[in-house]
């Protein structure tokens, strides 16, 4: 089992500004992570305290195969000066422990975590690299 990280934001609270965000994060999550929904044990959505027009949730439920995975809506925490409008996820799959995890931080939400850009296999190589240089 492996966890999934990613966020994204979006330019207003609507429930087609939140519906065009959460399906470009779960297409990027799918693709670069070659990931079907079955594969997905869990999903945690949480939204930041000035989205509620729709919940994340709803809309991944509306795909192929995601309307059998267990998924809960949180909002955030509020820190005052963070990120407005974000949405994330932290996802649960089944995938072999040497299977390359690619987090997907899209948006404004690309600069809550530069340093997850590269997938987590390579991650551990990059650090290495630096630290001989």
């Amino acid at each position: 089992m492996r966890a999934i990280r990613g966020a994204t934001t979006v330019p207003s609270n609507t429930v087609e500004a939140m519906r065009e965000a959460v399906t470009e994060l779960i297409d990027e999550l799918e693709g670069r992570n070659q990931l079907h929904p079955t594969d997905i044990i869990s999903v945690t959505f949480s939204v930041t305290r000035d989205l509620d027009a729709i919940f994340p949730a709803a809309i991944a439920r509306t795909r192929s195969y995601w309307d059998s995975v267990p998924m809960l809506d949180v909002q955030q925490m509020f820190v005052e000066g963070s990120l407005e409008r974000c949405i994330r996820f932290l996802i649960h799959v089944y995938v072999n422990a040497s299977t390359p995890i690619h987090h997907i931080y899209l948006r404004e939400a690309a600069n809550l975590r530069p340093d997850w850009s590269l997938p987590q296999s390579l991650q551990a190589s990059h650090s290495v690299m630096k630290s001989k240089v």
